[in-house]
């Protein structure tokens, strides 16, 4: 008769399978320098030029206008991601990480997975954040050779090919990994923070009068008075905020504390002179709105600045990018997006991942993106509506955590967020108006995406519902077994399944054919938390079906890579004898065929079967070397 008997969980309790971080709170706080801030470091290059000329429509801004937008992109600074992000939000964390699939994870954590809303929230964060990874590279790098005009315009011809070049090198290089690169990106990105405070100070420093920008009422009088095109203009001044999400999303590499005391004492302040610096200068030069970061600083810095800011830009740029692969790894992880290829482009670093598919697509986008708006002023109504969408759905899944997870009451919890919740929606208004002039492109993009993942999670859990009907209970399988019994061969095979009650179809499928079993045989269920990364003392769960079965159950968090030759081993202290050369590993291969009365409409059906089948293989993604893999192909109609 089967038995179902827990002999352990395998691990070494209290060890962390994290990234290997640096353990100085100053090399911690320089690196977040270097990755975290790189995007809303590089806005000065042209958010301020950008709200004031949505706001003058073409002609010189006003005394009004400077001190007024000003006053917004400081408060916009404070609010949004002082008190909300820094304070706030990275608070949240889903056991030391943040990003929008991190908090999703902690909300269904507590919520339930019945919850539709929650995933559905977290999928549409998530597709959002896409359309801000191929803008940001794209407007950064524009904007920083953009610069390259004014030394003499006779280079202006080559802004738009230089800006392809740097942005094709900057994709290619991806794959030799990051962990060289990175380490000079915060010594950089110091240097950059640096140039910004000075460039703003001195300005400053000759003539103090807008410092009355601090004064809120500045911004409340401009957008009084402007009406639409107040509005228009509010859009832009979210131009100097992008990047906000990054504070949050980063959380893991670096640890808030060194975050928040990076924001404090070197980003905000360097951000902030700069802005003033900018808008002292336009008070008394209002023709100098073309570019008044460039002309901020004397004509023989010009070039250097040029070359300083598009290194950052390229920095910039790559943080986003990491950022997608990233996301990728853990909507994959969630059940949110098909397998792809994964590769580790360090041995140490947990967190230096690759991922082919991802780079071509964002490279495509990216560069479509630069051919057909030329310059970074065509980008800017592109840019805002997708970061604004993102943080309007953070703020609510932050409601969701800070009510069922820290335990607030409701009436506290909106009192907490409304007020954020209202600065992002007007906003998301604002940012609303420009969809005609390019805010369509991240929709679009997110639109698509969104569709995407939701398809695979549905389709993905009707196949498991349809799979689960047609397998056998394995405990009754067992029991045939022992009752007749058929002939054995050595070794050990695994079995793969996503559900271990029930008898793998590979296992059924070899019995049918080869009339065999091996002497040992083991039935895999990997598993992914809602945590980031599982302990090890709780990887392994091995439990003894009947003398020739066992059950293993495999845990990894989402943002971790599951290998599972490597995961074995830890199950010989509970009598699994694991040896990958005596092993073999059954996977099953489902070709499926879209059925006539599927419970998904036809387009999705078929949007579904298109995705499965350009999944990387199971083998591939669970680490199974191919020598030791077997798939048995079956027909599933869904």
């Amino acid at each position: 008769m089967a038995k179902d008997v827990v002999i352990g969980v395998a691990g070494e309790p209290g060890e962390e399978d994290r990234t290997h971080l640096p353990t100085r709170f100053g090399t911690l706080a320089l690196g977040s320098v270097g990755v975290v801030y790189g995007d809303i470091g590089t806005s000065p290059l042209y958010a301020l030029r950008e709200a004031l000329s949505a706001a003058a429509a073409g002609g010189a801004p006003t005394s009004e206008m400077v001190y007024g937008v000003v006053s917004l992109i400081l408060w916009a600074l404070i609010v949004i991601v002082t008190a909300k992000y820094v304070l706030l939000i990275m608070r949240a964390d889903n056991h030391g990480e943040g990003g929008i699939l991190s908090l999703m994870a902690l909300a269904q954590s507590a919520l339930g997975h019945s919850v539709l809303l929650v995933p559905v929230l977290g999928v549409a964060g998530a597709a959002l954040f896409y359309g801000d990874a191929i803008i940001t590279p794209a407007i950064s790098v524009l904007s920083a050779v953009e610069g390259l005009d004014l030394i003499t315009p006779a280079l202006k011809p080559y802004i738009l090919p230089l800006s392809i070049g740097i942005l094709v090198a900057l994709f290619l290089v991806q794959s030799k990994g990051t962990a060289r690169v990175a380490s000079w990106f915060g010594p950089i990105m110091v240097g950059w923070f640096v140039v910004l405070a000075l460039g703003g100070l001195l300005r400053v420093v000759q003539d103090p009068t807008i410092l009355a920008a601090i004064n809120p009422i500045h911004g409340f009088r401009f957008l009084e008075s402007h009406g639409s095109a107040g509005l228009i203009a509010l859009g832009a001044v979210f131009l100097a905020v992008t990047g906000a999400e990054a504070l949050y999303a980063d959380m893991g590499h670096f640890g808030r504390r060194p975050i928040q005391v990076a924001w404090v004492a070197l980003v905000l302040p360097s951000l902030a002179l700069n802005y003033l610096g900018q808008g002292d200068l336009l008070l008394a030069e209002p023709q100098k709105l073309e570019n008044p970061f460039f002309l901020l600083y004397p004509d023989w810095a010009l070039l250097p600045m040029v070359v300083l800011g598009t290194i950052a830009t390229v920095i910039a740029s790559q943080a986003v990018i990491t950022g997608a692969y990233s996301l990728t790894q853990q909507a994959i992880q969630l059940g949110l997006l098909p397998r792809m290829t994964v590769l580790r482009t360090s041995e140490t670093e947990k967190g230096q991942i690759y991922i082919p598919r991802i780079n071509f697509l964002l490279l495509l986008a990216v560069l479509m993106l630069v051919v057909v708006f030329k310059t970074s002023s065509g980008l800017a109504s592109a840019y805002g509506i997708a970061v604004t969408g993102t943080m309007v759905i953070t703020t609510i899944l932050a409601f969701l955590v800070i009510w069922r997870v820290w335990g607030w009451s409701p009436v506290m919890a909106s009192l907490l967020i409304v007020p954020f919740l209202l600065i992002d929606s007007i906003f998301l208004l604002a940012n609303g108006l420009k969809i005609v002039q390019g805010g369509w492109i991240p929709l679009a993009v997110g639109g698509v995406l969104m569709t995407v993942m939701l398809t695979w999670r549905r389709g993905v859990r009707l196949l498991a519902e349809r799979a689960k009907r047609e397998e056998v209970p394995t405990t009754d399988f067992i029991r045939m077994i022992e009752a007749r019994p058929v002939e054995r061969v050595q070794g050990t095979a695994v079995f793969l399944t996503s559900d271990p009650s029930h008898t793998p179809s590979a296992l059924l499928h070899n019995l049918k054919h080869n009339k065999v079993l091996h002497q040992k045989n083991v039935i895999l269920s990997v598993v992914t938390e809602d945590t980031p990364r599982v302990n090890r003392s709780r990887r392994t769960e091995v439990a003894r079906l009947s003398d020739d079965f066992l059950r293993i159950t495999l845990r990894f968090g989402f943002m971790e890579v599951p290998n599972v030759p490597r995961a074995l081993p830890a199950c010989r202290k509970q009598g699994f004898q694991f040896d990958v050369m005596k092993t073999s590993f059954f996977l099953s291969r489902r070709a499926l065929r879209p059925s006539l009365k599927s419970e998904m409409p036809r387009w999705q059906d078929q949007l579904f079967i298109w995705l499965s089948r350009r999944a990387s293989d199971a083998s591939e993604h669970f680490g199974i070397p191919t020598g030791r893999a077997v798939e048995v192909g079956t027909q599933i109609t869904i």
